[in-house]
């Protein structure tokens, strides 16, 4: 039976996500594995420091591997680099369900963070990079909708074992031990998947670009129209980039365009840990506590959450092509802040122990799921959608993967410090969110252009021509002249000697 393209491109992007899996089973199974009663009394009752600890390691180390994964990425290509990410990960998940000390389990913690940098910041990137432009939302998409399958699987993973294991450390071990399943199958088998076809081209090996590309789009057929055109386009853009952009990490930061797109990449990876997502993720057990829903009640109310998250993203992944990526980015901020408002105001008129209002808890706990319906649907995969899109080939992996560090390093500082504020602030550290909220919602109002359905070699042109400040303006006028840049581009490189394939032809250029 022979795929659609399309059908092929999204079961390719479906497999690759199983390492945003990993991310998500971890976000939803520290909650349980902290709060767990075998898990406090084997590591002698530690102290939110020290659980601090434990959740923001992984975040530490995702940090770094987010880094790494960059030239990783550039040298080796983008399976080689999801396997190196598989291979970290699982020697941090053996050292964590084997943990005899707080020891072990941090530096378990540090390594599958390390990981998982590998992974969430290379796998979007080879989504965008396979994806046809009219799919390329719905694909990289998969990234957050697999990312809440490993959550929801880790929500009712952890509740059974919470509430069915009593006096074993089995009760943490076997949620830690569960979520190196997807790392192995993963790491086995995506060697038998296409490399990107743009990192192929980029790379002195233009023949194989043009099957993996007729591979994916034409079901082999090299002479397809379409294949054509975008071989043809990316040859040319390839060349230019590499007579023209950034060839090191520092030419990010010099390049008028190449930082524009840097800068909305870093914001927006900032802007989605400040949303409350990561606080709410981590400490749920404690949260819920505030309003007297204390142990299983907690997890099981989380699990439920998991869901909800799961059909917001759900949701993300069948609309995003048509709905576009600034509007809903707008919109979800906005819904994210006007939950966190309310489910303050519940907290502050109906504090627990003073007051037996149960439809106020009951209101808090539909907030929290009405947030993360609202977060799972925009912003959390948009936050992998944009980075992954925005940058040209020269400077892809570099720009996803200092964003994605970006994304971690603000991450390591919500896991580490929320356990203490709401120690100490309680409700009021959501004042945090709600005020982030608010400001992220007006920032991407004023400085997001529009990516929707444009081929990832136009974002040069749209990066380039766009005014800094996209509010008001007529997005059609600056995107009008793409065609005659496009010419131009082509007519110099050709007095440079380029030659723009066709057929057999392949563009003779300058490395670096």
């Amino acid at each position: 039976m022979v795929l659609a393209p399309k059908t092929y491109q999204f079961l390719v992007g479906v497999f690759a996500s199983m390492g945003s899996i990993l991310y998500g089973y971890d976000l939803g199974v520290i909650a349980e594995v902290i709060s767990s009663e075998t898990f406090v009394t084997f590591f002698n009752k530690p102290d939110s420091t020290k659980t601090g600890i434990v959740v923001s390691f992984f975040t530490g180390g995702a940090f770094c591997g987010a880094g790494l994964a960059g030239p990783c990425g550039d040298k080796l290509g983008r399976r080689w680099t999801i396997v190196i990410g598989c291979v970290v990960y699982l020697l941090g998940g053996a050292l964590q369900t084997g943990s005899q000390s707080l020891d072990y389990l941090w530096a378990g913690r540090w390594l599958a963070g390390l990981g998982v940098g590998f992974l969430v910041m290379i796998i979007p990137l080879y989504q965008a990079e396979i994806a046809h432009p009219s799919i390329r939302g719905t694909i990289t998409a998969l990234q957050q909708f697999m990312l809440g399958i490993g959550a929801f699987v880790a929500g009712w993973v952890s509740y059974g074992t919470y509430v069915g294991i009593k006096h074993s450390t089995a009760q943490w071990r076997v949620p830690l031990g569960i979520q190196m399943i997807p790392a192995v199958v993963l790491g086995a088998l995506i060697m038998t998947f296409p490399e990107s076809p743009r990192w192929l081209i980029d790379h002195g090996r233009p023949d194989e670009g043009l099957q993996t590309l007729a591979q994916l789009h034409s079901n082999g057929n090299v002479e397809d129209p379409w294949v054509r055109a975008e071989y043809d386009q990316i040859q040319e853009s390839i060349t230019f980039e590499h007579e023209h952009e950034a060839k090191s990490y520092f030419e990010l930061f010099t390049n008028r365009s190449s930082f524009r797109r840097l800068f909305i990449a870093c914001a927006l990876q900032a802007s989605i840990q400040m949303t409350g997502v990561s606080a709410i993720q981590y400490y749920s057990v404690k949260i819920y506590g505030q309003i007297g829903i204390l142990g299983s009640d907690a997890l099981k109310y989380q699990a439920i959450n998991n869901i909800i998250g799961l059909l917001g993203e759900a949701f993300c992944v069948l609309f995003v092509d048509r709905l576009g990526r600034r509007r809903p980015l707008i919109v979800g901020n906005l819904c994210n802040m006007v939950c966190f408002l309310i489910a303050c105001v519940l907290i502050a008129e109906f504090p627990p122990g003073s007051s037996n209002n149960n439809a106020a808890s009951w209101g808090f706990i539909v907030m929290t799921w009405l947030y993360n319906f609202s977060f799972s649907c925009t912003c959390g995969p948009l936050s992998w959608i944009i980075p992954a899109e925005i940058f040209d080939t020269r400077t892809r992996s570099k720009g996803v993967s200092i964003a994605t560090m970006v994304s971690f390093a603000f991450n390591t500082l919500i896991g580490q410090v929320t356990s203490t504020a709401m120690t100490n602030i309680g409700y009021k550290y959501y004042f945090v969110f709600i005020i982030c909220n608010f400001t992220n919602a007006v920032f991407f109002y004023l400085f997001l252009p529009e990516t929707k359905g444009l081929p990832l070699e136009e974002m040069n042109y749209l990066f380039t021509n766009a005014p800094f400040l996209v509010a008001g303006h007529d997005k059609s006028k600056y995107k009008a002249g793409y065609a005659d840049d496009l010419e131009r581009r082509a007519l110099e490189i050709h007095e440079k000697g380029g030659v723009l394939g066709h057929g057999e032809e392949v563009i003779e250029h300058t490395t670096n």
